[in-house]
């Protein structure tokens, strides 16, 4: 290092040291199936993240090489073909690069007069025109979905409430605000209504009919009974791709209903919006565009690497409106580096942001949509060739309907909820494949999410051959019992 910088003092050798650095990310993407999904992390290896902080500097490659050792092999394995724990994108080598540029930036995207904002800008464009909002919809790149849905509660909060709640907070109004969501929508919108002081009691979770979709005729109730009891019901959460089986609800349905009762309609589309892009998964998806908002995440089926959350807000002044926040020292004008308001930062909480936007930006215009949306939708044709092979083979059984690419089913054999835990606890100590589990009619069900672009059909083979193993000798010592 040079004596007055963090810069190096031989540029040449950084180089060098960087384009090691560069081909062995690039060897691993390229030779990822020669390695285990996942793997334990061996004591020894965990011990070595006790030490104190270092005062003294280490050399980059000693520490590139702690890296490539202590580190690299023990990742959660979403890049592997054989993963289908949860719905983790792949990445891409192409994201993966977009990213080494977006660090050289180092851009702060909270505002400022600058072009990684145009890029980001640009996105937002293509987003409203992908989903049919209006070109005066508003977006934000956020971490995930998790911070899409409650900006978009918040935003919802305010239109209910008035912009007043941001000083008074609930005690701006003497409403008491109820939500609605489904048996099958992710915590994290119970969690939206907990941060945002509304409660999690406030949510109403609404059942499931047979397709795992919203119960319409249960939501329509639920809102009737709160409003008799003098409630204001304010915001419908629909969700397209549930968290444990893949299932879309009625958004076309759901649109309705809260127009007809003058509620927020939200859709909590965290992989399965995406789906718009695969010409036999969009009608499906058909009343999204009707949404007040929607949440989404490029980082899973569109493959873009960690972390891509967007948010799309119909209402850009009441976006605005609800986050927005003058101070001196992010005074605006209409020159120089202050110049091009509003900012990322008037339409979130975050001041700080990276340029997520950058590996969206080179994933969409290195691949294109027609490419995205043909791995989508094979993504889809796996999950249904999977469930072929499950009704196909007795020893397994299916749990739940294959709505686009989750599939849950176990294997058949008396005292099935343990044996199933014990086989993907197995499986994923294997490094074989690496499935999760989750709770289908409160059975213990083995829960594949095909989402990985690298994902083919022999992972599909192998992942079922290795739970049949598993099961028979998990089960040897039990009679096997079709009903169990």
């Amino acid at each position: 290092m040079t004596e007055n910088t963090l810069d190096p003092a031989d540029w040449r050798a950084l180089r060098g040291q960087g384009h090691r650095m560069l081909d062995d990310m690039l060897d691993y993407i390229e030779h990822i199936r020669e390695r285990p999904v996942w793997q334990p992390i061996p004591r020894q290896r965990r011990a070595a993240f006790g030490k104190p902080l270092p005062e003294a500097p280490t050399d980059l490659a000693a520490v590139h090489q702690s890296f490539m050792q202590d580190i690299l092999p023990y990742t959660v394995g979403n890049t592997h073909p054989g993963f289908m724990g949860w719905v983790h994108g792949g990445g891409s080598p192409v994201g993966m690069l977009a990213e080494m540029l977006a660090a050289g930036l180092n851009a702060n995207l909270g505002g400022r007069d600058q072009m990684p904002i145009e890029v980001e800008r640009e996105v937002v464009h293509w987003v409203r025109d992908l989903f049919g909002f209006p070109e005066s919809a508003s977006g934000l790149f956020v971490t995930g979905t998790s911070m899409a849905n409650f900006i978009s509660l918040l935003v919802a909060r305010t239109a209910v409430l008035g912009i007043g709640v941001r000083q008074e907070g609930l005690a701006a109004g003497d409403k008491r605000l109820v939500a609605y969501t489904s048996a099958g929508a992710h915590g994290c919108i119970a969690q939206a209504m907990d941060l945002s002081g509304l409660g999690a009691g406030a949510l109403r979770v609404i059942p499931v009919d047979e397709h795992y979709a919203m119960d319409l005729a249960a939501l329509e109730a639920a809102i009737q009974a709160d409003r008799r009891a003098g409630l204001t019901p304010f915001f419908i959460a629909g969700t397209a791709g549930t968290v444990d089986t893949g299932a879309i609800d009625d958004l076309e349905a759901l649109a309705n209903i809260a127009q007809a009762q003058g509620l927020w309609f939200h859709v909590d589309g965290a992989y399965g919006a995406l789906g718009i892009l695969s010409p036999d998964i969009a009608p499906r998806l058909r009343g999204i565009e009707r949404a007040d908002s929607l949440a989404f995440d490029f980082h899973k089926w569109g493959q873009v690497p960690y972390d891509a959350g967007f948010v799309l807000i119909r209402d850009s002044a009441l976006h605005l409106a609800t986050f927005s926040s003058p101070a001196s020292y992010l005074k605006r004008d209409t020159r120089g580096l202050a110049a091009g308001s509003p900012w990322p930062c008037d339409f979130g909480p975050d001041l700080s942001r990276s340029f997520r936007a950058l590996k969206a930006w080179f994933t969409l215009k290195v691949y294109g949509t027609k490419k995205l949306g043909e791995i989508i939708s094979r993504t889809c044709t796996l999950a249904q060739q999977m469930q072929s092979r499950i009704e196909a083979e007795p020893q397994l059984e299916l749990l739940a309907p294959v709505s686009l690419n989750i599939v849950c089913f176990r294997y058949r054999c008396d005292n099935a909820d343990a044996i199933n835990t014990r086989i993907v606890s197995a499986l994923q100590e294997s490094g074989v494949s690496a499935p999760s589990s989750t709770l289908i009619h409160d059975q213990v069900a083995i829960r594949a999410a095909i989402v990985n672009h690298r994902t083919e059909l022999i992972d599909i083979d192998t992942l079922l051959k290795a739970v049949i193993e598993l099961g028979d000798q998990l089960s040897q010592a039990i009679p096997r019992s079709k009903t169990a």
